[in-house]
């Protein structure tokens, strides 16, 4: 791979420069980009491309291939779970779910995470490297072969905060979109992160109509510092001030993350506090049962408090749903099965 370019991970005017580079005919740009947004992986495979052409491209580039290390399907609710290898022996998670409305694919950014939010499994296994964008579409890509199916929707919300990883976020954001590629519409795709105030302020200029859900699971300062380090750095008043920034610029409704861990932010007062804090927003709220994470010492609400959490929420007008929990029994939650590997 040393000294050679990714074809996955270029757009097709990256494309026509690298092949003008090698003495071609800028044209086959939109071939090549075709082969490899179908999920080829062989340059030989590319049928309409000469032959001497091919062997140039052996020479410079290649294609992202990962390998599965496991796969597992839940029997259940059909959700599966993959574990990719990359090309440096790192690995990271990807997650299929099946919904009425078809295929949605939850993708990782990153290989670990610096952010370090204490209820999240990604926390334990460490920061190593941002992914690259043909990285992260490529993760699309080898479960829609895997399954034969379309994917409809894409989350970034795996291992990793995407917005650190910004330059190929939405370098990732075009690749996907592309007419010539996946063509998955910005208006099935959502992004996640624990709050960012910059790089939420330089995505609403991007004029990219996704989905923002902002990682919030606290109505206070105090409250989210104990189990969210960002906070520190940008506080409750800060994000939300960006918050709003965001949605005035983009006419956006934003979704805002909520996990509800027993003891910790799931009060009576806690979910009054929350009203306070987003009411008359352009916002949704998403309400998670927590993950149980093995040393976290966390557990879920009981259903009776997301019941009481939810209900002072819709009381006050603001929409709410709680997650459904999908393939529990299979370590569905971003972090688990890495960490597992990992560790």
């Amino acid at each position: 791979m040393e000294g050679k370019v990714d074809l996955l991970n270029m757009e097709i005017d990256e494309l026509e420069n690298f092949l003008i580079s090698l003495g071609e005919q800028k044209f086959r740009a939109r071939q090549i980009f075709e082969w490899v947004n179908k999920g080829v992986k062989d340059i030989d495979c590319m049928t309409n491309l000469s032959k001497p052409l091919r062997e140039k491209l052996k020479l410079k580039a290649y294609i992202n291939n990962f390998e599965i290390v496991k796969k597992l399907i839940s029997k259940v609710d059909g959700t599966r779970k993959y574990i990719f290898k990359l090309y440096d022996n790192d690995v990271i998670e990807s997650v299929l779910m099946k919904y009425s409305y078809g295929f949605s694919v939850c993708i990782s950014s990153q290989a670990g995470c610096k952010m370090g939010c204490s209820f999240c499994a990604s926390t334990g296994a460490g920061f190593n490297r941002h992914l690259s964008a043909g990285e992260m579409l490529d993760q699309v890509l080898t479960i829609k072969n895997d399954i034969k199916e379309r994917i409809g929707n894409v989350v970034i919300m795996g291992i990793g905060e995407p917005l650190d990883n910004y330059d190929n976020l939405i370098k990732f954001l075009k690749l996907i979109n592309h007419k010539n590629g996946l063509n998955i519409g910005l208006r099935h795709i959502a992004v996640s992160t624990c709050g960012l105030v910059p790089q939420i302020l330089e995505l609403s200029k991007e004029n990219m109509p996704i989905t923002l859900s902002v990682s919030l699971h606290a109505p206070d300062d105090e409250t989210r510092r104990k189990i969210m380090p960002i906070n520190d750095k940008y506080p409750l008043d800060k994000l939300i001030e960006a918050c709003k920034i965001y949605t005035m610029i983009t006419n956006r409704r934003i979704t805002f993350e909520y996990s509800l861990i027993d003891g910790v932010n799931d009060s009576l007062e806690h979910a009054k506090k929350l009203t306070t804090l987003i009411k008359n927003m352009l916002c949704h709220v998403n309400l998670i049962p927590v993950n149980t994470v093995s040393n976290t010492g966390y557990k879920k609400s009981s259903r009776k408090t997301i019941q009481m959490f939810k209900n002072i929420l819709e009381g006050h007008g603001i929409e709410v749903t709680v997650r459904r929990e999908l393939g529990s029994e299979i370590n569905a939650a971003c972090g688990q099965l890495r960490r597992n590997i990992m560790s």
